[in-house]
């Protein structure tokens, strides 16, 4: 794909982080096609030109359309950005097998490992998709609304092949949108998902009064913890020090509008896992992912005690003040070994 050809981009998924891709790359001068699953609320964007549910306030701009049909979305598509939640990547995969060519990128803003298998999302997509087909992972401390707000915001494209990274930076960079390029595909996945995880223990800890500097701590031992399954798995060092480890990582867990987070102080507030899920009406992913993030932890021998006791508030009804108290009763240690 040459860098400056933007006709006929399709987003696929039309939650808040979807839709403010699609905004973004319509302003940047893209005809873009942004579809869903869900007929009814897609024909009621369209009508109304902004997503209400999401992003209320947000006008579309007028190379921003809504398709019904996968088909007519990937019509003549020159890349596509899948923004669906990580246990819907694999048959949003399947569908588009056989739909496009080999040419075409696929770029993902999906944040999450798969829960059956425990696979970064590369892995799904070439496990489905193949080797050939070029692809890249976007991840960042990027808020929906805010960039949907063309407020200023950083993110992190992320390809095995440069050219690839290069052709989707070029799409989505502008001057309120700063985007910049790796070749570090597993340590972009992994802090992304990782800190939806860290996000709910900073809820917790925060909803419970623990204060200020418990938060730090548990930002600053959770950006260890990230650091030693990143590279365990083969991540690169510096980048869990970037937008997408220690940026996404502050950014989710400081601010009330990730839904992390809010889940978090949910929990902390004694509501039931359910209840805080209902509450907040939007995926969560970091309770599905501290379950697997568990699981790579054992299978790689690392210790990752921050992610511990989320999972056992999660799973194994553990009540959230004894798991926050649990950590900081851990045995004295050096900080670094």
């Amino acid at each position: 794909m040459n860098a400056v050809d933007k006709r006929n981009i399709a987003v696929l998924g039309a939650g808040s982080w979807g839709t403010a891709l699609a905004i973004l790359l319509a302003r940047n001068g893209a005809r873009v096609r942004l579809w869903g699953n869900e007929p009814e609320r897609l024909s009621a964007m369209q009508a109304e030109r902004e997503n209400r549910r999401y992003l209320p306030g947000v006008r579309f701009p007028e190379s921003l359309q809504l398709e019904l049909k996968l088909d007519a979305a990937l019509k003549d598509a020159r890349a596509i950005i899948v923004v669906v939640p990580s246990h819907a990547f694999r048959a949003v995969m399947r569908d588009l097998v056989g739909r496009i060519d080999r040419d075409v990128p696929v770029a993902w803003g999906t944040k999450g490992l798969e829960m059956a298998s425990a696979a970064l999302m590369h892995q799904v997509f070439q496990d489905i998709m193949g080797a050939e087909q070029a692809y890249a992972v976007l991840s960042g401390p990027t808020f929906a609304g805010e960039v949907a707000r063309s407020l200023p915001s950083a993110i992190t494209v992320a390809a095995q092949d440069n050219d690839c990274a290069a052709d989707i930076a070029a799409l989505l960079h502008n001057d309120s949108f700063r985007v910049y390029t790796s070749t570090d595909v597993v340590g972009v996945q992994l802090g992304g998902a990782v800190k939806n995880v860290l996000a709910i223990a900073a809820g917790i800890s925060d909803g419970l009064g623990f204060g200020a500097n418990a938060r730090a701590a548990l930002i600053t031992r959770g950006l260890a913890e990230m650091f030693r399954l990143g590279v365990a798995m083969g991540g690169q060092q510096e980048t869990f020090m970037g937008l997408a480890g220690l940026g996404d990582l502050v950014l989710t867990c400081t601010d009330d509008q990730s839904r992390n987070r809010r889940f978090g102080l949910a929990l902390a507030a004694g509501k039931s896992v359910e209840q805080a899920k209902r509450d907040i009406g939007q995926v969560v992913e970091g309770i599905q992912t501290a379950k697997v993030v568990m699981q790579l932890a054992a299978r790689h021998g690392v210790e990752m005690p921050i992610t511990e006791q989320v999972h056992a508030v999660l799973y194994a009804d553990i009540d959230a003040r004894d798991a926050v108290q649990a950590l900081f009763a851990r045995e004295q240690k050096a900080e670094f070994e």
